[in-house]
């Protein structure tokens, strides 16, 4: 409606030039009207400037149109009342339309924006691998599972191991795969899968990274508790009548002996049966008490956590944990950094692992020179607190230490194999971890992630 308005303005102008030109002829050629052309001339030139003012002064407000419509400037406001000649409406046309268009970016922007956020709280790791050999992480988990490492190009992958790199960068559209993915240490298996994604040209992989150790670990674990649930189950039915039969056994054995005390050779006889069913009642008792420790593998309550310093945690189990050392003359030492490091954990689970793990150095470093062991802790690379025993003991053999702990694996004569056991299922419990490297040079050193 206001351009026709615009148009037919226009018409109006450029028929009054027409007039006016036609009467400056007609008074050109005819003699003595010599005001009267002066007149139409001023006229004429005072249309032609309106025609040209109303044309720019158009073109201007259009020229600003579009430049905010380029540069998605939509505060411009076209106001024209006090114009007039149509402007009015051409104003709040082109007001309308700069609306619609930021009511259209405005919309754009908040998809964009819940887009990103979903992707940015997705749990699984998303990093994208570009032909350049850049890399984008593109959420939080990607960030935490890199922590403070400094990732932006596959070559920096290297530093989470070699194997890892490999299967990052060989890894076709479409695939998935398991890897190895080594942090802090610390061995952590993950599922990569990939796709191919084009953006103006930019050919891009994004992949995905899950994290699936605590899975595995959990699984393993439920695995070991029903064994061990089912062997104990069993032998404690199968024992348990058997100690009963030869702790009766004894008793009719001392009962006929007190009969026969006349008769020596019978009473020798006897007194060979009692050490035989008194070598089986012990063993029995052996058998159940060893049972009965399994058992907690299986009857672990749930960790009830709270905030501990570990100044605090470490003062504790000192006295506890070296109690068993006597005079081996063991040096320990210990660091926190920083020093009012603390620890959500279950405080009574995580002290009785410490005592078991200093008592463990503490047997380690018998016969040794110049016995030490270390307590540390400290924050890792992802901000997980770190808890490390560390000795200078013997060590131990690559292939033990792959089995050390696994349930009722002991190197000790009179070992049941439950501590290590049950420490990886305290830490499991606590969502952590427990690891065990060769110390540089001589000895272990025991990894507590948390």
């Amino acid at each position: 409606m206001s351009f026709k308005r615009f148009s037919f303005l226009l018409a109006v102008r450029l028929v009054g030039i027409m007039v006016t030109l036609m009467g400056l002829v007609f008074l050109f050629t005819t003699p003595g009207y010599h005001a009267a052309t002066l007149l139409m001339l001023c006229l004429t030139a005072a249309l032609t400037y309106n025609v040209l003012h109303f044309i720019s002064r158009t073109n201007a407000e259009i020229s600003r149109f579009l430049d905010a419509a380029r540069y998605a400037d939509f505060g411009q406001r076209f106001n024209f009342k006090h114009l007039g000649a149509g402007f009015e409406e051409l104003g709040d046309t082109f007001t309308d339309i700069l609306e619609r268009f930021r009511e259209v970016r405005t919309g754009q922007e908040e998809e964009l924006r819940h887009l990103k956020a979903l992707v940015e709280h997705v749990p699984v790791p998303l990093i994208s691998l570009h032909q350049n050999g850049s890399i984008t992480q593109w959420n939080n988990s990607a960030r935490r599972l890199f922590g403070s490492a400094h990732v932006t190009k596959a070559s920096d992958l290297m530093q989470f191991g070699a194997r890892f790199h490999e299967e990052i960068i060989s890894i076709k559209t479409g695939e998935r795969k398991l890897a190895v993915f080594i942090v802090d240490d610390v061995e952590q298996r993950v599922t990569v899968a990939a796709t191919q994604i084009i953006l103006a040209g930019d050919v891009e992989r994004l992949i995905s990274l899950q994290d699936i150790q605590s899975e595995l670990d959990i699984a393993q674990l439920e695995a070991w508790q029903d064994l061990v649930r089912v062997l104990t189950h069993e032998i404690m039915n199968s024992i348990t009548p058997v100690a009963s039969l030869a702790k009766t056994a004894e008793d009719l054995v001392d009962d006929v002996r007190s009969r026969v005390a006349d008769q020596p050779d019978l009473v020798e006889e006897l007194s060979d049966v009692k050490d035989a069913v008194k070598t089986v009642a012990r063993r029995s008792d052996g058998l159940m008490q060893f049972v009965t420790s399994y058992r907690r593998l299986t009857r672990l309550p749930p960790p009830e956590k709270s905030r501990i310093a570990i100044s605090e945690l470490f003062n504790s189990v000192q006295l506890l944990g070296t109690h068993d050392w006597g005079d081996n003359k063991i040096t320990l030492n210990i660091d926190i950094s920083p020093s009012e490091l603390d620890l959500n954990a279950d405080p009574k689970m995580i002290e009785q692992i410490l005592i078991n793990m200093l008592q463990n150095a503490g047997h380690a470093l018998e016969g040794s020179q110049n016995p030490t062991v270390w307590m540390s802790a400290r924050l890792s690379s992802r901000g997980r607190t770190i808890i490390e025993i560390e000795d200078n003991g013997p060590g131990i053999d690559d292939e033990i230490a792959q089995k050390i702990f696994v349930p009722f694996f002991t190197t000790k004569r009179e070992g049941s194999g439950v501590g290590l056991a049950l420490t990886r299922q305290v830490m499991i419990a606590h969502s952590g971890a427990i690891t065990y490297k060769k110390r540089e040079g001589r000895g272990s050193i025991f990894t507590l992630t948390f």
